[in-house]
């Protein structure tokens, strides 16, 4: 096989699992999880369901896939806490901190809040789903701890707030069913949510008395 051949052979797998991806959030969102078929992800992509099944072993790993492209903002095996905008808050003084740890969960947000909540309403009738929910939760809080434990370093806390229950505050704060009530059903543009946002965290947060 020649290597331009192997190169357009590549793009196209590339591009079949793109569009597979793609019906599948649709129909993840439109239907639930429960209701969305492996032949209706198939027929939506316009592929055959042996295709999808050959690139997919089934629906959970095409929503597993779909939550960590979308959390990321990209297909990079590159953890949260290794992201340039993490270093960025960390090094930042404690009011920007807030301000830029805000507008990354607003951007994190925008992409993975609609197929949190896929996941979060399917959790009560499947134990697989649950199970993620409950993963995804704790991995927002260890990012939400981590955070908390450096903002101590830069400025005081409000008094009585342990480092714990300030992480706890910005998980709640920044949760993706908040995000989705105001933004996504209130009609809140992602700048307004990002100003009360770090408003709120500020005042919850810090002793600035």
């Amino acid at each position: 096989m020649s290597e331009s051949t192997a190169g357009v052979r590549a793009a196209k797998t590339t591009a079949n699992r793109t569009r597979m991806l793609s019906a599948a959030r649709e129909l993840f969102i439109e239907r639930g999880y429960a209701a969305t078929t492996m032949k209706a992800i198939a027929e939506r992509a316009g592929m055959a369901v042996q295709s999808l099944y050959f690139t997919f072993a089934n629906k959970r790993a095409i929503l597993v896939e779909l939550l960590d492209t979308d959390i990321a903002g990209d297909a990079e095996p590159i953890a949260t806490m290794d992201r340039p905008w993490f270093a960025e808050a960390l090094a930042a003084p404690a009011r920007e901190q807030i301000r830029l740890q805000v507008v990354a969960a607003a951007e994190i947000l925008a992409r993975v809040a609609p197929l949190l909540e896929v996941v979060r309403s399917a959790a009560s009738t499947d134990a697989e789903l649950a199970e993620m929910w409950r993963t995804n939760v704790e991995q927002r809080l260890i990012v939400q701890q981590r955070l908390a434990a450096e903002l101590v370093t830069k400025a005081a806390l409000r008094e009585g707030l342990s480092v714990e229950r300030a992480a706890d505050i910005a998980l709640a704060l920044t949760a993706p069913e908040t995000y989705r009530l105001l933004v996504g059903e209130r009609g809140w543009t992602s700048q307004e949510w990002q100003r009360w946002a770090t408003e709120v965290l500020v005042a919850q947060l810090l002793d600035e008395g």
